[in-house]
């Protein structure tokens, strides 16, 4: 009994020292806080301590602003939004009542940088551990944005994080390194005049859950059901990132249930597939396309055979032998198995003959069409070529089979739901015609699944229809012309044509035929 007793004085004491710390930091200036809420334990038990050690000030001592804040990537888990959503409409309706300066706001990529419209629209491929190009875009840059706003507002800010020493030696050592002794604030790496202060960071994931299952929430959300949540998904959370240096000890968020459905860093996503073990059947086709992304990442007919700024690259190989006979080599990569595929089923093509050959063959690098050539340079090494986006056939395909996954997805609490916003639908379509798709295919596609249209804005810019298209690419072929290229020579003048400054014209001409892949 004396074990158990002294296991509870301990966790009082730890609870209200926690709290004591907290209001000895409000009160110490008038430096607005704000606070990370990512949905999971150790965010929730941050806020729920300060909201507890505010309560217990007078309102006298209340004079500055709280901003409690979200990151929604705008890919977040279906449930898990779900939650952050209701909790940050209890916090705002419950501080009103209490009289507490707490508000709450929900942080978004901006649209040009959200995850589809970089996939879809840009064909960027799908973030892997070494292009993980998605955390900085969909969550440091939206939260940062939201804290250099206030630090342009007041000043400074003090950012307050649930981050713990305990959770890995990492994200020890990140915590040590930006502290100094006997000081409870650490300077954000990269923000100016931003601060940082982790009221828990000494606290183990048992004082984090002794907390969360012994104290009830002070807006009415129910800890237990976050535990059970915990249960369901067999995971951890993916924190509110808002420093490089921290995205870095945190690694991947995806073997984690507070993360996005569609993340493809990691072989297997576990948050889905426990949700769905635990009876949640709805979410089965975003399990199932995501899986399908993952695996078309390195599909060679999938990407372009050249970077998005036209350069060619090449990939050197490495041929072993093999059952007795001369091999290339193909790593083991996620869940791709190592590979060896015969030199032979290879045509070998010096790279000085490679336009030549492309040429005779009517290959283009910009579609799924991948010749099964190997490069030998002048020292007799070998190379591939490199892969950029995806084609424009292929977003296609990932368009249409995502909102097929959109119109089916049936979801038990939101029958609006949607897997991608409109906004980055129209963001989308301006990509793609930019990118030559004069057709403007995008409003077909999305036609010929839902059976209506959005408000699409009517674009008179260089509509050609089927026909006319058809025109130019055999007069081009006549000629000897890239109809590729002459579809953007179209694009650029007539960008320019409504203007009497022609400022940039010669640049974005001269930069259009320059493409690498014009000049091989």
């Amino acid at each position: 009994m004396s074990i158990i007793s002294n296991l509870f004085n301990d966790q009082v004491t730890l609870i209200e020292d926690a709290k004591e710390e907290i209001r000895k930091v409000y009160l110490e200036d008038d430096r607005p806080w704000v606070v990370g809420y990512s949905g999971g334990k150790d965010s929730t038990v941050v806020i729920q301590l300060v909201y507890e050690a505010l309560k217990e000030l007078s309102s006298e001592q209340l004079n500055k602003k709280i901003y409690v804040i979200s990151s929604d990537t705008l890919v977040e888990t279906p449930l898990i939004i779900q939650s952050i959503n209701t909790t940050l409409r209890r916090i705002e309706e419950k501080a009103i009542e209490d009289n507490l300066p707490i508000e709450t706001h929900k942080v978004k990529p901006m649209i040009e940088q959200s995850f589809w419209t970089n996939i879809i629209g840009k064909g960027y491929p799908s973030p892997n551990q070494q292009f993980r190009w998605c955390t900085d875009r969909m969550k440091i840059d939206p939260a940062n944005q939201f804290i250099m706003d206030k630090v342009n507002s007041f000043g400074e800010v003090i950012m307050l994080l649930g981050v713990r020493e305990q959770e890995s030696a990492t994200r020890a050592n990140v915590i040590k390194s930006h502290s100094t002794e006997g000081k409870l604030l650490m300077r954000h790496s990269t923000l100016t005049n931003a601060y940082v202060y982790a009221p828990i960071k000494k606290f183990s994931v048992d004082d984090v859950w002794n907390y969360l299952l012994n104290h009830e929430s002070p807006w009415g959300d129910d800890n237990y059901e976050l535990y059970r949540l915990y249960s369901d998904s067999n995971s951890g959370e993916c924190p509110l990132v808002v420093d490089k240096t921290i995205k870095e000890a945190a690694g991947s968020c995806g073997n984690s249930r507070f993360g996005c459905w569609v993340c493809t860093v990691v072989n297997e996503d576990k948050a889905l597939t426990g949700f769905i073990n635990n009876g949640h059947d709805w979410m089965k086709p975003l399990l199932n396309f995501r899986n399908w992304l993952s695996s078309i990442r390195d599909d060679r007919s999938m990407r372009m055979k050249y970077r998005m700024n036209g350069q060619v690259y090449y990939l050197q190989v490495q041929i072993i032998e093999h059952n007795g006979e001369d091999c290339i080599l193909i790593p083991k990569k996620g869940d791709r198995k190592r590979e060896f595929i015969p030199v032979t089923e290879f045509e070998i093509i010096d790279q000085a003959e490679l336009k030549t050959y492309l040429k005779e063959n009517n290959i283009d690098l910009s579609t799924s069409d991948d010749p099964n050539i190997l490069i030998r340079d002048s020292e007799d090494n070998y190379y591939r070529l490199g892969l950029g986006p995806f084609t424009l056939e292929a977003r296609k395909e990932i368009l249409t089979r995502l909102l097929k996954v959109q119109k089916n997805l049936k979801h038990p609490h939101d029958e609006s739901y949607q897997l991608i916003q409109e906004d980055e639908l129209k963001e989308i379509r301006k990509i793609w015609f930019n990118n030559g798709d004069f057709e403007d295919s995008l409003p077909m596609i999305y036609y010929d699944i839902f059976g209506y249209d959005l408000d699409w804005e009517k674009d008179d810019r260089l509509l050609f229809d089927r026909d006319d298209l058809t025109q130019l690419e055999l007069m081009c072929e006549e000629e000897g012309l890239d109809y590729r290229l002459m579809k953007r020579l179209l694009l650029i003048e007539k960008e320019h044509s409504e203007f009497k400054m022609k400022r940039g014209l010669m640049d974005q001409l001269s930069s259009a035929l320059n493409q690498d892949y014009l000049h091989l």
